[in-house]
């Protein structure tokens, strides 16, 4: 039996993916789509973004722990920073354009068996030039609890990526393990960032999923991934978008609570659901 044949017939009928596209997704838990944005689409995006990181977003060392000691060499370690951003479409109406693309909502669909899709967040990740931040293995899932894998993250490139400047790493079909117990603690027992522990979750074991500007990037809130550090004289700028089916319930972490927008297909209610409250 073929992967194709194995999925629910529901996902083969794709609204902006192919067949082998949607099968690829499923089995290897992420997926490149060449040219989602057109060029003159992402060079409005590049601008806003640029104007977001001067004006809005948070420059600071980034994730803590003890992974740090084992990407990173002592003076790349000191000198490291991550310049990111919650919510873009609150700052910018480009991004909330962005966000809700009928041509991403609708690629969405087709990998959360046909919708319906909601917006969940959108976060900037920039490494800045030469110690920009680099990430270790994780999980999503772990930032932004869930009760299953029907949520997409996406990677919006407004930057080409490759090696040098920390492009998106892969363990391929990881998602299928479900969530994993993630690192909390660092040596001296104080809380720091989830991550995997290193020893076993290693970067070398990846596959490199590199891009061009305007393309994205997604995978599963299951699949472990991370990145090297930015070596290159130019920032590395993605802005992740989340998206899920609105049955897939939060238990905990990032945006917990409040409600999310619809980007595609209805809302169904639910026995005794009320509205959403006005405050």
């Amino acid at each position: 039996m073929t992967i194709a044949t194995a999925l629910n017939p529901q996902r083969m009928r794709g609204n902006v993916l192919s067949p082998e596209q949607i099968a690829f997704y499923h089995a290897q838990g992420y997926l490149h789509i060449p040219g989602m944005f057109a060029p003159a689409e992402t060079a409005e995006l590049s601008d806003h973004l640029n104007w977001l990181i001067e004006t809005w977003a948070m420059k600071d060392a980034g994730w803590t722990g003890p992974w740090r000691k084992k990407y990173m060499d002592a003076e790349t370690e000191k000198k490291s920073k991550l310049i990111a951003l919650h919510d873009l479409q609150y700052y910018s109406d480009a991004w909330a354009r962005a966000v809700t693309n009928r041509k991403l909502a609708g690629a969405m669909a087709d990998l959360l068996d046909g919708g319906p899709v909601e917006l969940h967040h959108s976060t900037l990740h920039v490494k800045p030039p030469e110690t920009g931040h680099p990430f270790p293995m994780h999980q999503d899932w772990a930032f932004y609890k869930h009760a299953d894998g029907r949520y997409v993250d996406v990677l919006v490139h407004l930057d080409d990526t490759r090696h040098e400047n920390g492009e998106i790493r892969f363990l391929a079909g990881s998602h299928k393990h479900g969530a994993l117990e993630h690192v909390v603690k660092d040596e001296d027992g104080k809380g720091c960032t989830p991550h995997l522990p290193t020893d076993k979750y290693r970067l070398e074991d990846t596959v490199a999923v590199p891009a061009k500007a305007g393309d994205v990037v997604v995978f599963n809130i299951f699949t472990i991934h991370g990145s090297h550090v930015n070596v290159t004289d130019q920032m590395r700028r993605l802005v992740r978008v989340g998206y899920k089916h609105p049955d897939n319930a939060q238990t905990e972490g990032q945006s917990k609570g409040r409600p999310s927008w619809m980007v595609w297909g209805r809302r169904e209610r639910g026995e005794g659901q009320v509205q959403f409250p006005m405050a």
